[in-house]
């Protein structure tokens, strides 16, 4: 009987060594075989109905909210004095972004257009698209910049064709009108007598070649070859680099098309990425971890370079004819008109330009861009990007519309488009990268917890069983020894 029980904790003993080293492959493994699947889940193909569906067609609610600043004092600005600005909005849109003309290709890349489309949100909203608001006529005051360099007598009759189709330096439209397009009799014009000057062939709206219009064609890499390169653009519209800059390196295009990047990241990772809208690469820099219901993310901010000038960071010299930092000079793509690109409120730019508007408040709370990434899959969670379209306008002769109007960089609206993940993509995302890696932990160390515990319970009774087993023929011997006296 001790026998059987000896044997059984012998077994005991290797079960316990088993359980172990079950434990210690799933710690050394487990990590290896979770890195797998997202390395197989990350590729770009339809193979991976979730992720592609992800990537195809963002399953995700995304928004543009936009606000306007709508100018209190237009004809004290006139005569030279300080403009005054009072923000509107948020004007809410709901935007929907589909992938088409999809094509993959043999060198593991491929190519598609994505289409964006946008509707009106009046519950988010603070306001209709029927309010009233004043801001800039870049018709007027934009072209009145880009051709201050001309002939005075052709100043002159410039001035006398924006009297004829009644346009004035500032312009009071609903949002609705200044967002999607108004009649314009000057806009007519130039479209049937000077085709291609401006950037729509029919109304005239700040957002009015956005909607229903798609990014240009991508072309990006699958990561069926390297998953360092998924999402990476190889191409778009068949460029390799950008004609817009002074310099090969303000050129480049760089990074993601700017909705995943690749997986394993770490903190000294950056978030490159192309956006034809700003017609340049972009980099974000790490800032700090975070989490998001449960889910481990960093959060990526834009560095005071981002939109510096020439003189504060040398490499952005390419990106000149600069002004004050914290402007980009967008110009040379958006038909050479006066357009500057900066953060909300001219957050992060140079103090002086808060100098010559009043009205503006920048906070990094509500005025900085950030993304929120969970680094092991390079999924965004909390994407929020914001931008401010400012005109530069001054005072040019012989155009009488500028009037007296003091040379300023001037705010004329800003757009937050944010989205953030929720819902069954969350639970999805939540179940395979926060629950089934914690249950795999616990039961590697629940594992080699219980191994240690039954080898050392089974080592114990072991240990017990060989003394009793001892003990026992000690007495054993000790009465045959007797016995054989007794006999003599």
């Amino acid at each position: 009987m001790t026998v059987n029980k000896a044997k059984a904790a012998v077994g005991f003993i290797i079960a316990g060594v088993l359980m172990v080293l079950l434990g210690t492959l799933l710690a050394f493994g487990g990590p290896l075989i979770i890195d797998d699947q997202i390395v197989k889940n990350t590729v770009i193909s339809p193979k991976n109905e979730l992720s592609y569906t992800m990537w195809k067609d963002i399953p995700v609610p995304f928004f543009m909210s936009v606000y306007f600043f709508h100018i209190l004092n237009p004809q004290e600005i006139l005569k030279g004095e300080k403009p005054m600005v009072e923000q509107r909005g948020p004007y809410v849109y709901r935007k929907r972004c589909q992938k088409d003309n999809i094509t993959f290709h043999p060198n593991d890349t491929v190519s598609y257009r994505e289409y964006r489309m946008y509707f009106f949100e009046p519950t988010m909203s603070v306001g209709n698209e029927s309010d009233v608001v004043t801001i800039p006529n870049m018709l007027v005051l934009g072209a009145s910049v880009m051709m201050e360099n001309l002939p005075y007598a052709l100043r002159l009759m410039i001035s006398a064709t924006f009297k004829t189709f009644n346009e004035g330096p500032f312009l009071t439209k609903t949002v609705g009108e200044l967002m999607w397009g108004y009649d314009s009799g000057l806009v007519d014009f130039l479209n049937k007598y000077l085709p291609g000057m401006l950037p729509s062939s029919g109304k005239f709206g700040l957002f009015a070649e956005f909607n229903n219009s798609n990014t240009g064609l991508f072309t990006i890499f699958t990561g069926q070859d390297d998953i360092r390169n998924v999402h990476k653009v190889d191409s778009w519209n068949g460029l390799t680099e950008l004609s817009y800059w002074k310099t090969p390196q303000c050129n480049m295009i760089n990074g993601t098309a700017g909705q995943m990047w690749p997986p394993f990241m770490t903190k000294e990772s950056t978030l490159p990425f192309y956006s034809p809208d700003a017609c340049r690469s972009m980099e974000l820099i790490y800032q700090r971890p975070g989490e998001m219901k449960g889910i481990p993310l960093y959060r990526y901010v834009a560095p005071k370079t981002l939109f510096a000038n020439g003189t504060d960071y040398a490499p952005n010299e390419g990106f000149c004819p600069c002004r004050q930092s914290g402007l980009l000079n967008v110009s040379g793509c958006r038909h050479n008109s006066p357009v500057f690109i900066s953060h909300p409120h001219f957050f992060n730019a140079d103090p002086v330009l808060l100098d010559y508007v009043q009205g503006l408040h920048p906070s990094e709370d509500e005025h900085g861009l950030f993304i929120d990434i969970h680094p092991q899959t390079g999924v965004p969670l909390n994407v929020s990007i914001r931008l401010q379209l400012n005109l530069y306008m001054k005072s040019v002769s012989g155009i009488t519309e500028t009037g007296k109007i003091s040379e300023v960089v001037m705010p004329m609206i800003w757009f937050e488009e944010s989205g953030y993940i929720d819902g069954p993509i969350l639970t999805t995302f939540h179940t395979n990268l926060v629950v089934l890696p914690a249950v795999m932990t616990y039961m590697q160390y629940g594992f080699i917890a219980l191994g240690l515990a039954t080898i050392l319970i089974a080592a114990l009774v072991h240990h017990r069983l060989k003394a009793v087993k001892g003990s026992h023929d000690t007495q054993e011997k000790h009465v045959t020894s007797n016995s054989s006296n007794s006999e003599k």
